[in-house]
């Protein structure tokens, strides 16, 4: 079991290095020579380099999406939550590791993948539902009086998402922290909430 794990681990590892290498695109033997295994092995953990490419964005995306819920979960109040929320899915595009990562799960080798819309569904799911347990909480205790917790968050996705695409694809003096400051004070305005 250990063995198999440590397997797998490689070839992610070895998926990782070859799309950084060749953002043209990569073939299962460019990543089974980069991990130094066989063919067998590929297959014991993989049924395709597309099913490969979908698990390591399903991963990062779980990790994202972990890390943003413990955040979340660990606020003081409905609107600590969605700052902390807005403020980490931002900050995302600040850290150079971090960064090189989303790029590369982006790229059109990944995107490409077979079932790759439906995997970016899911992960957007996932966000939306978090943003729309902080809606409801906070539509409960009044910080966020005019909100409708389901359409709102599909809505503060839509922005955060197109703040985060903008961070990525240009390069901007403004901060990470403050171009979060500037979306979540939008949505509090959006959301009848008062201002910070």
């Amino acid at each position: 079991m250990e063995a198999e794990a440590s397997e797998r681990a490689r070839i992610v590892d070895a998926a990782y290095r070859c799309l950084a290498a060749r953002p043209g695109g990569i073939s299962v033997t460019d990543i089974l020579t980069a991990a130094g295994l066989s063919t067998r092995a590929f297959y014991r953990h993989f049924e395709s380099k597309d099913s490969l490419l979908l698990a390591l964005y399903r991963q990062d995306g779980e990790r994202v999406d972990a890390e943003l819920r413990a955040a979340t979960a660990a606020a003081g109040s409905p609107r600590e939550a969605m700052q902390t929320w807005i403020r980490g899915f931002l900050e995302l595009t600040a850290h150079s590791g971090r960064r090189r990562r989303v790029t590369l799960l982006n790229s059109p080798e990944v995107v490409r993948a077979e079932g790759y819309p439906a995997e970016h569904a899911r992960v957007m799911a996932e966000h939306k539902a978090t943003i729309a347990q902080i809606l409801r909480e906070g539509h409960a205790d009044g910080s966020f009086p005019a909100a409708e917790p389901e359409t709102d968050a599909r809505l503060i996705l839509a922005v955060v998402s197109g703040a985060f695409t903008d961070r990525m694809s240009r390069p901007t003096t403004m901060s990470a922290t403050k171009a979060a400051e500037l979306v979540t004070d939008f949505v509090f305005r959006a959301l009848g909430a008062e201002p910070r």
